[in-house]
């Protein structure tokens, strides 16, 4: 019997039940996988708390990204055969042994790439692709902000910003944390509880500032991070680890420069599927290179998703974790 995390109700780590639940058969344009290792994302605790709403209701398979192989594909799926390597990032449903998923939705895992660092890069790694190439297509001689800089995004963008030739400006919590982020790319990295980062990213850019702030920190670092921009910068915010940004006018954006503000979303970046092929494959390319690199820092049992939410949220974790069914 397959198992999975389901969830009936919102709430703290406990409502993460490990449950039987049989994935079924694929119909037309699917297929059934079974995983080898999940990614861990902090969407999967938003939507386990109800910061946003369950797609599709309860009960709840959580998880947005995994890799596995093809155990059988469904009628009309031709380019996929069983035992071929995949891996995915969608909105739900992956804290499980096996699934049943559109075949259009995943990616072929290639050589050079293991099924842990697929897992644990898809969701991170696109991305980190689509803020740097797509969002604000960063170029060499820019100046980023990156909020949380040892966290799973964190690590991948720093390495392909400074790739890119960007100089990659940090801020994170600890010691440890800015030791990490500078090995992955970060030039600088501000102890926010140590220092005003603000007066750390005028001091660092000589009061230049920066050209573009990538923020997934939400309440604890708005309206700072517009007071990091020069004139005309853009301010992306993509996440909200510490609660949500609250209603601001947009009068604000002309009174720290006439700055640009986005809330971008992967899946509506990714959602035609040869802008996911073409995400996927600059990631596995960038990957392969050296360029990136994709390690994992913590590994729990599927059984063990509350514990493993549970250390996320309290700032345990660093860089990417995955669970193992």
């Amino acid at each position: 019997m397959s198992k999975a995390i389901r969830i009936h109700a919102h709430g703290g780590p406990e409502v993460l039940a490990y449950e039987d639940a049989e994935p079924g058969q694929p119909g037309e344009g699917q297929i059934l996988i079974r995983h080898t290792a999940i990614g861990l994302n902090f969407i999967d605790v938003y939507h386990r708390s109800g910061l946003y709403p369950p797609p599709g209701g309860f009960p709840l398979i959580p998880g947005g990204e995994a890799a596995g192989v093809v155990l059988a594909p469904g009628a009309g799926v031709d380019w996929l055969k069983p035992g071929d390597r995949i891996a995915y990032a969608v909105n739900v449903g992956a804290y499980a042994e096996q699934r049943v998923i559109a075949a259009d939705r995943v990616v072929k895992v290639p050589d050079g790439i293991s099924d842990e660092q697929a897992a644990a890069m898809m969701l991170k790694g696109m991305t980190a692709e689509y803020l740097l190439r797509r969002t604000f297509p960063v170029k060499a001689g820019d100046t980023i902000l990156y909020h949380a800089a040892a966290g799973g995004v964190g690590l991948i963008l720093g390495q392909w910003a400074k790739h890119l030739g960007a100089t990659v400006i940090g801020t994170a919590s600890s010691a440890d944390k800015i030791e990490l982020a500078r090995a992955h790319g970060f030039d600088h990295v501000i102890n926010y509880k140590e220092q005003d980062f603000v007066a750390g990213v005028a001091a660092l850019t000589g009061g230049k500032k920066c050209d573009v702030v990538y923020d997934s920190v939400g309440a604890d670092t708005f309206p700072a991070s517009l007071d990091c921009l020069r004139p005309l910068g853009m301010f992306v915010s993509f996440g909200q680890s510490s609660g949500p940004i609250p209603p601001f006018s947009m009068s604000l954006l002309a009174q720290k420069g006439s700055l640009y503000a986005t809330r971008p979303t992967l899946f509506v970046y990714n959602a035609r599927r040869e802008d996911l092929v073409k995400s996927a494959e600059a990631l596995f390319d960038v990957v392969k290179s050296g360029a990136v690199e994709i390690k994992i820092n913590q590994r729990y049992a599927l059984k063990d998703a509350g514990k493993a939410q549970a250390d996320l949220e309290a700032r345990k974790t660093t860089g990417t974790t995955v669970l193992i069914p």
